[in-house]
Formats: C-alpha cells, sequence, structure tokens
C-alpha cells in the first residue's frame, strides 16, 4: 500500500510510463523519492538512451537524491550505463556442441577453445589480407 502511495510523488510523465508498462512499480517507488526537476531530467535521459532505469539504477538515483548529490550529469550518467541484461550475447546449447569435443570436456574447456579456434582463425585471416596487399 505505501508503495502506491509513494507514486503520487511521481510527475504525470513518469506515471504514463508505468501505466503503459514502460516503467516498472518497483523501480518507480524509488525515484518517487526525486524532486519534480530530477524527474524531468531523467525523462530526458531515457529518451535520449531510449532506456528505463533498472531497480539497482533506481537505487542509486535515489540514495544520491537524497544525499544531495544527484546532478543532471550523474542522472545521464547512470541511464547511459549499459545493463547486463543489455549486453548482446551468443549461446550454444551444450547438446549441440558435445559432438566436437572429447566427452570428458567441461564447458568451461569447450568455451575456451571455441574462442583459441576463433582468434586464430582470425590471425590466419589477417595474414592473408595482408600477403594480397603485398602483391
Amino acid at each position: 500500500m505505501f508503495r502506491y502511495i509513494r507514486l503520487t510523488n511521481l510527475t504525470l510523465e513518469l506515471l504514463q510510463k508505468i501505466d503503459e508498462g514502460t516503467v516498472a512499480l518497483t523501480p518507480a517507488v524509488e525515484l518517487s523519492y526525486l524532486s519534480k526537476e530530477q524527474q524531468k531530467i531523467l525523462l530526458d535521459a531515457m529518451s535520449r538512451n531510449d532506456c528505463t532505469p533498472s531497480h539497482s539504477q533506481s537505487i542509486r538515483m535515489k540514495k544520491a537524491a537524497q544525499q544531495g548529490t544527484l546532478s543532471s550529469d550523474g542522472i545521464y550518467g547512470i541511464m547511459s550505463e549499459e545493463k547486463a541484461n543489455q549486453t548482446e550475447r551468443i549461446s550454444f546449447k551444450v547438446q549441440d556442441l558435445r559432438g566436437f569435443f572429447p566427452k570428458n570436456y567441461t564447458q568451461k574447456q569447450m568455451t575456451d577453445t571455441i574462442l583459441k579456434l576463433l582468434y586464430e582463425n582470425q590471425r590466419k585471416l589477417e595474414r592473408r589480407r595482408k600477403s594480397r596487399e603485398e602483391r
């Protein structure tokens, strides 16, 4: 109940983002401790970076706001961080790779071998490119 009451401290624009599902409730509660001016800056940072604050980012902004140290640069800095769940990844199922490795290989050994082979291939391609340029 208290969390919903805290939301009344948000600007209309942030409340709309919650209604739209763009901003989650838990981070929004933390953001309710920011001043109206800080919330406006946050909205601009969200727009510029095409992102929404994570719970941990919201907590950090709240803490800084309560300490009186949250500046506009601080908000833009926090919102421009790359979040772990936004990092691009490539993944393979272990079962799809098992046939290429000895049965006793661990996932780490498979990963290390794949990376080593990719580095070796990259070096080979660079050598070919250099030899073509020398001709």
